[in-house]
C-alpha cells in the first residue's frame, strides 16, 4: 500500500474543492478524506485502508496544511531544541544536548520543498535557484537555515534551532547548569548599570539565548533597537524597534547592510543597542558607539574565547577602515568593551558560560583581559559526563558603577 500515493489523490480533491486558504481546517481535510475513500471503496479500490490509517493519513495531511508537516511533532516536542534535516530522508534531532536520529522522514524533495516554502512565504524572503541559501525566523522565533541542491548535494538542507521558552530568566540558566547563582546576580547587575557587553562562543553554545535572557531585565522605560540579519531576538518589551536587513533583489540592487542599519539607529535615539551579531565592517560603528555614550549596548560575536573576541574585533574593524592603525582600534575596544561573556557546549552536550571576563585595559599596545569568573573542568569521566566547577577571581574594575547607577550587588559573590 502506498500511502504517498493516496495523500497526493487526496490533495487532488481537496485542491478541488478548497476556494480559499481560510477553508482549510481538520474538519474539512477529514470530511474531504472520508468522501474519497467512500467513493474508492465503493470502486472496490482501497478496501485495506483501515479506519486507523485513514487517520494517520488525516493527521498527515492536516500537519502539512495548518502546520509543518512531518516537522510539526518535533516543533511541539519541548524537549527538542534543534532539528537537522539532510535531504527528505535523514532528519536529525538535538535533545539534552545529543544528536540523534528523529524517524522522521519526507515523501520526497517535493514535499520538502513544499514545507520549506511554507515556512519562509511569511517572511517575505526567496529562497530558489538564483538565491539557493536564506537565513529566516520562525513565527515562534526559531531560527532557521536553509541551502538547496545544488550547493547540499542530496536534497535541501535545513537547520531549525527552536526558540526556547522554558529559558527566560537568569535562574533558568541557573537550573540547567549554564551559570551559578553568582553569575546571575552579576549579569543583572551589569544590565542594570549598563555595562556593555559582548556574548561570544561557536554556533550552537547558546549566545542568543544568554542575550535573549538578559535583555529581559531591561527597564521597559528604555527604548531599544535591535539589528539583525534574522529576527532571532524576543524580547518581551513594549518601547523597542526592530531593524532586519534586505538582500539584494535579483538585479543585485537594493541591499540593506547591518552596517547602514547601525549608522541609522544612531540618529534614533536609542538608550540601548543590540547588535546580532558582529561579523563585518559594522565592528567599526559598534566601537565608536561604545565610545561616543552608548551605554549598554549588548552584541555577539562567533569567537572560541575572549582572547579570540578581541582579535575578531580587530580584524572585522579592519574591514571599514585602512587608514585606522591597529593600535587605534584597541584603544577603542579597551575603552568601550566592558565584558566578554564566553560559551560552550561541552563533551556532555551540557552549554556552560566559561569565562565571564573583563575588558581591563590596554598596556604596551595589549589589551588586558581578566576573568571575573571562570568554569574549570576538573573531571570527563568515561561516558563524557563533565564535572566541574564555577570559581570567581574578584571584582571588575568597574565595580563602582553599579554604586553609581544605584545598582544592588554584594561584594561576596567576587571571592
Amino acid at each position: 500500500m502506498n500511502l504517498n500515493k493516496i495523500k497526493n489523490e487526496i490533495r487532488r480533491e481537496i485542491s478541488m474543492w478548497i476556494s480559499k486558504k481560510d477553508d482549510l481546517t481538520p474538519d474539512f481535510v477529514r470530511e474531504r478524506a472520508d468522501l474519497f475513500f467512500k467513493h474508492m471503496q465503493e470502486n472496490g479500490k482501497y478496501l485495506d485502508v483501515t479506519d486507523k490509517i485513514k487517520q494517520q493519513i488525516v493527521n498527515s495531511l492536516c500537519a502539512d496544511y495548518m502546520g509543518l508537516g512531518p516537522l510539526q511533532q518535533l516543533m511541539e516536542d519541548e524537549d527538542v531544541t534543534e532539528i537537522m534535516i539532510n535531504g527528505p530522508n535523514k532528519v536529525y534531532i538535538e535533545k539534552g544536548g545529543h544528536k540523534s536520529t528523529s524517524g522522521v522522514k519526507f515523501e520526497s524533495n517535493d514535499h520538502l520543498k513544499y514545507i520549506i516554502e511554507k515556512m519562509i512565504s511569511p517572511t517575505g524572503r526567496r529562497v530558489d535557484e538564483s538565491v539557493p541559501f536564506v537565513d529566516f525566523s520562525l513565527n515562534d522565533g526559531s531560527r532557521v537555515n536553509v541551502i538547496l541542491p545544488p550547493l547540499s548535494v542530496g536534497g535541501a538542507s535545513v537547520t531549525i534551532r527552536k526558540f526556547l521558552r522554558s529559558i527566560q530568566k537568569v535562574d533558568d540558566l541557573v537550573r540547567l547548569g549554564t551559570i551559578d547563582e553568582r553569575i546571575a546576580e552579576f549579569f543583572v547587575a551589569c544590565i542594570k548599570a549598563k555595562v556593555n557587553i559582548i556574548f561570544s562562543g561557536a554556533t550552537g553554545s547558546g549566545k542568543t539565548t544568554t542575550l535573549e535572557v538578559l535583555s529581559s531585565y531591561i527597564d521597559s522605560q528604555e527604548r531599544i533597537i535591535t539589528i539583525e540579519d534574522a529576527l532571532e531576538l524576543n524580547l518581551q518589551q513594549d518601547h523597542i524597534v526592530r531593524l532586519l536587513t534586505r538582500p539584494p533583489n535579483i538585479e543585485g540592487k537594493g541591499e540593506i547592510t547591518i552596517r547602514a542599519l547601525f549608522r541609522n539607529t544612531l540618529r534614533m535615539r536609542p538608550t540601548r543597542i543590540i547588535l546580532g551579531e558582529v561579523r563585518g565592517e559594522e565592528a567599526m560603528d559598534y566601537l565608536q558607539a561604545l565610545n561616543s555614550g552608548h551605554r549598554g549596548c549588548l552584541a555577539v560575536i562567533h569567537a572560541s574565547s575572549p582572547s579570540d573576541t578581541i582579535t575578531r574585533l580587530e580584524t572585522t574593524a579592519l574591514y571599514a577602515t585602512i587608514n585606522l592603525p591597529t593600535w587605534a582600534i584597541r584603544q577603542q575596544i579597551a575603552s568601550g568593551l566592558d565584558l566578554i561573556v564566553q560559551h560552550e557546549q561541552l563533551p556532555d552536550g551540557s552549554r556552560k558560560i566559561t569565562h565571564v571576563t573583563e575588558v581591563e585595559s590596554l598596556k604596551e599596545n595589549t589589551i588586558v583581559l581578566k576573568d571575573i569568573f571562570r568554569y574549570e573542568v576538573e573531571e570527563v569521566t568515561e561516558d563524557f559526563k563533565v564535572k566541574g566547577e564555577f570559581k570567581a577571581f574578584g571584582k571588575p574594575s568597574f565595580f563602582p558603577i553599579f554604586r553609581k547607577k544605584g545598582v544592588s550587588i554584594k561584594e561576596s559573590i567576587f571571592k
